[in-house]
């Protein structure tokens, strides 16, 4: 078994990108295929006020853009989770474990639950926006003791 801080790193960065795209490509499922309106009447189907769609898009999309960037990662992970939540209890949690079952079960939901809470303990890992502007500035100032 490798315990090298480093390979923990690069399993965050995976996990980042992966989590991040799901996101956007849900947000984006929602905004390109079934329009906004009509997710705003899906989520009125459900008894959840249509317009709580706009923030569930929002929330989808910028936080899978912030995901894959490695801003504020923990955070953005956890945040996301409630999103994950109200999938199951309102849409996939009646139709059984697999997401194979007719409408989708709720397995694929959880998982992504999984992921955002390993993804929350991990951080952001490497080539994260933080590592990246805290090792520019580090540079710049090893250069500014120089002069």
């Amino acid at each position: 078994m490798t315990h090298s801080t480093n390979n923990a790193a690069y399993a965050a960065l995976v996990l980042r990108i992966a989590l991040g795209t799901m996101f956007i490509a849900h947000a984006l499922l929602k905004v390109m295929v079934f329009t906004p309106e009509g997710t705003v009447g899906f989520f009125a189907s459900l008894g959840v006020p249509g317009w709580f769609a706009y923030p569930v898009m929002f929330a989808e999309l910028a936080g899978g853009m912030m995901l894959i960037a490695g801003i504020q990662t923990r955070v953005v992970s956890l945040s996301l989770i409630p999103v994950l939540i109200g999938s199951i209890a309102l849409v996939h949690g009646g139709n059984g474990w697999l997401y194979t079952n007719e409408h989708g079960g709720w397995e694929y939901s959880a998982f992504l639950i999984a992921a955002s809470l390993s993804l929350a303990l991990l951080g952001d890992g490497a080539y994260s926006a933080k590592n990246l502007f805290s090792s520019k500035r580090m540079a710049h100032q090893r250069v500014g003791a120089m002069h």
